[in-house]
């Protein structure tokens, strides 16, 4: 029996991931045996596809991202954030834990990467709770959990890939995330705080009481570090920068305030900042270059026709669609990084969706909602064995602290989902949007 292209590309690609080729590789290689096998194709498709995956101007904004968030760690500008949320936070119980997925929140506004939040602010925080007497589960999972934000509070890294793929305005997918990254970041402070008090885990006594002085102080002193996301965004929504131009900008400040307001950042920190950022721009450079390529192999074979006909044959109602690709998303990123599965995805579902007359800004703050589950799940969880190395604790007992944040994630998921006004009112009131 004679075996289609498309079941051809997709058994080759699946044979691939098991064997553990890396994922550009694995795009690149089922590419390839589809076209000898198809033979309709000429090969010129390899290079010409992945050039023009490449050839796009707001992946810049990636790894000066990145670079920035490094470059405030290293300035100590993601400290003074710490000290000024602890300030405020720190007393009630579970303190320091509220104070963790806050700081996680601040510092996601700058850097828009989810295990680099985890690392600036863990690093900081972690032992300090272990030294309050937290437990070394509880700190390790506040801090898994609280690095999931980063995925949703603008400026994020698979918000701009997904713009990118999904022919979506990136400045209206920042907009979007902020109202559910605010009910996010909400529910994961409420369920670090009932944690804390179910665990008996009390106030933080090293903070000492509450003095309006010493608050004003502190945010005086670290006023260049807390306007850093107001310039950063504030640039964006105001038109004077677009997405790329704001993180070259986000560079330049997190260099002004390191070097000459707080003069912690070294030339050694500086080059280790510009060796992360070019790390992982060129894991996204080699996956979204693949990925194009096999994008347009599954265009070829009209495989997002023949996923929307499966799928409108169990359902027609929006919301269990978006509940199926939830589960399929939940399911994959478990073995998948999150980039990975974007890429592959939105080429493939985005015809789907706008058949279903879905609003993709909605769609797109839900793929990103439900890919920050991948965040805290094994065995793929990046943040877990992030937060692992910081506490010195096995991954297996931090899965096990994050379940509690897992449910409020999922329902969150829920009610994101459910009401897509939640997604798309601040971009119909800031930037005049036109909701589906």
């Amino acid at each position: 029996m004679e075996i289609s292209v498309l079941a051809m590309v997709l058994l080759s690609l699946g044979a691939l991931f098991l064997l553990g080729m890396p994922v550009f590789m694995s795009l690149a290689v089922a590419s390839a045996v589809a076209l000898i096998y198809g033979g309709y194709l000429p090969m010129s498709v390899i290079h010409n596809s992945i050039f023009d995956g490449l050839n796009i101007f707001p992946l810049l904004a990636i790894p000066c991202f990145v670079i920035a968030g490094t470059l405030m760690e290293y300035g100590n500008i993601t400290n003074q954030i710490v000290n000024v949320v602890k300030q405020l936070v720190g007393r009630m119980h579970g303190g320091l834990g509220v104070t963790t997925i806050l700081a996680c929140t601040f510092f996601a506004a700058i850097s828009g990467s989810g295990p680099g939040t985890v690392a600036a602010v863990g690093t900081i925080l972690v032992p300090a709770m272990i030294r309050t007497g937290y437990s070394k589960d509880y700190a390790a999972s506040v801090a898994s959990s609280g690095g999931t934000i980063g995925l949703l509070i603008p400026p994020s890294n698979p918000m701009i890939i997904y713009a990118i793929l999904g022919n979506v305005s990136v400045t209206a997918m920042f907009t979007a995330g902020f109202l559910p990254g605010f009910i996010v970041g909400f529910s994961m402070c409420m369920t670090a705080w009932l944690v804390a008090r179910q665990k008996g885990f009390g106030r933080s006594e090293e903070i000492g009481p509450f003095c309006m002085g010493n608050f004003l102080r502190c945010c005086f002193k670290s006023f260049f570090s807390l306007i850093t996301p107001v310039i950063i965004l504030g640039s964006i929504y105001t038109g004077l920068a677009t997405p790329v131009e704001a993180s070259v900008l986000a560079i330049a400040w997190a260099l002004f305030v390191g070097f000459v307001i707080n003069r912690a950042l070294t030339l050694s920190g500086v080059y280790k900042s510009l060796l992360e950022g070019s790390l992982i721009c060129g894991a996204v450079l080699l996956i979204v270059g693949t990925s194009t390529l096999f994008g347009r192999i599954l265009t070829f074979e009209e495989a997002p026709q023949r996923l929307a006909a499966m799928v409108l044959g169990i359902s027609e109602d929006p919301f269990m669609v978006l509940m199926m690709i939830v589960g399929v998303l939940v399911i994959l990123g478990m073995f998948m990084e999150t980039l990975s599965t974007i890429i592959i995805l939105v080429p493939v579902l985005m015809p789907m969706i706008h058949m279903l007359g879905i609003d993709p800004v909605h769609f797109g703050v839900v793929l990103v909602l439900t890919n920050q589950v991948a965040l805290s799940t094994p065995p793929l969880g990046v943040n877990l064995f992030v937060a692992s190395r910081i506490a010195n604790v096995s991954v297996e007992r931090i899965a096990v602290g994050v379940l509690p944040y897992l449910v409020a994630l999922f329902a969150c998921i829920l009610l994101i989902t459910y009401f897509p006004k939640i997604s798309t009112i601040l971009p119909e009131m800031f930037l005049g949007y036109v909701a589906r």
